[in-house]
């Protein structure tokens, strides 16, 4: 009698298989739309979102989720890490390569079996994880095959999110603000950023919350240094400090950005209305209809009207959900083109630099609906004053 393997303890996607065959469902419609034949999925966030699988092994090579109308989703994965690609994801077929040099012979073998070859190929060039090698391999073995850049189809439906997904993210929201209370309450004269961070990790898990790894936490001089971690950084009276946080909630996101003072910092005060009147803009610009650069442009409207625009270096805002965020997916940037939709949600950060470099700022997280854009947040966005 064969013997079967037990189930691995606490593995599996984390919804029904239904869940992901929607999506899947979506990203083939799109596929049509484009004229797609295949479309090779490879973004961390993206494989995430389709599968379940979270592509914790990807980091070796890429492991493209290869997608075909009317045929079941294969994975192609080193072969160290198939039964973790099983396990986990909500795909059963897996092709194995052994190592890096290998994938683009493998990969090529499987689109040929699909009859391929000759056929239009999407490609997330504009995401993470798929190195120009990687392409110009694929091409070797397979000379005619269209290559087309598909960086912003799953990113597109991926961006609006069903009512369980804002769920997740309402839920990680309660993460999110619990540790901006714990950083707001920890601010006192020679408290170090690490001090504070710990506080942060504790209450959070005390709550059985989960933080991103991501994060920023700074104080004083240490406010020119963007995305800083804590380091044991003393915070002096008149000092700003500034934290940048998600809570998680099976990987979804909330992200916040908040700003405070120490005493009395004039230039940390008025760097930060400015901040606060450009998120309101952008927040009100943001509705179904728009596009993503008019939003990006009612915020720096504002930086324009009080003559600062150099102390805006970055853009509004970001598609988030998944992982954050994921290169190439939709941002709130100038001129860029995308239609806002219901349901998308995003994180807008206003950070702003004065002239000696030191950064401020506030954020929201917000999802879009009929009416425009709701706050994820129950928390005031305004400067906290320890």
């Amino acid at each position: 009698m064969a013997k079967t393997s037990p189930k691995i303890p606490f593995t599996g996607p984390p919804f029904e298989k239904a869940e992901y065959e929607d999506r899947q469902r979506k990203v083939f419609e799109a596929m049509e739309r484009e004229e797609l034949d295949a479309l090779l999925v490879t973004a961390h966030g993206h494989l995430y979102y389709l599968s379940g699988y979270p592509g914790t092994g990807g980091y070796f090579a890429p492991f493209p989720l290869i997608m075909v109308a009317g045929q079941a989703p294969i994975f192609v994965a080193r072969k160290f890490d198939v039964e973790a690609v099983r396990a986990e994801s909500c795909v059963s077929e897996v092709v194995a390569y052994a190592q890096e040099g290998e994938f683009a012979k493998v990969c090529a073998n499987v689109l040929r079996k699909l009859g391929l070859q000759g056929r239009r190929v999407g490609l997330e060039l504009g995401c993470w994880n798929l190195a120009p090698n990687d392409v110009f391999a694929l091409k070797a073995e397979l000379p005619d095959l269209k290559v087309v850049d598909a960086t912003h189809l799953v990113p597109t439906i991926a961006a609006v999110k069903s009512d369980l997904e804002i769920k997740l993210m309402r839920e990680a929201m309660v993460t999110t603000e619990l540790a901006v209370t714990t950083f707001q309450r920890s601010l006192r004269e020679n408290v170090t950023e690490d001090e504070v961070f710990q506080a942060i990790v504790a209450e959070v898990r005390e709550t059985g919350g989960l933080l991103a790894p991501a994060y920023s936490l700074l104080f004083g001089s240490r406010l020119r240094l963007p995305h800083g971690t804590a380091r044991k950084h003393l915070l002096r009276n008149n000092d700003a400090a500034f934290i940048e946080i998600g809570g998680t909630r099976h990987a979804y996101a909330a992200a916040l950005c908040r700003s405070a003072v120490l005493g009395r910092n004039s230039s940390a005060e008025s760097l930060h209305k400015l901040a606060e009147e450009a998120l309101e803009a952008a927040i009100v610009a943001l509705k179904p209809g728009v596009t993503t650069g008019e939003v990006d442009a009612a915020a720096r409207s504002v930086l324009a009207h009080s003559g600062r625009q150099g102390a805006f270096r970055h853009r509004t805002g970001y598609q988030v959900g998944i992982n954050w965020s994921e290169r190439g997916n939709l941002s709130l940037e100038p001129d860029a083109s995308q239609v806002v939709e219901t349901g998308m949600t995003f994180h807008m950060p206003i950070i702003l630099f004065d002239e000696q470099g030191y950064q401020i700022g506030c954020s929201d997280t917000v999802v879009v609906n009929q009416r425009g854009a709701e706050s994820l947040s129950t928390s005031s966005s305004a400067l906290y004053r320890a």
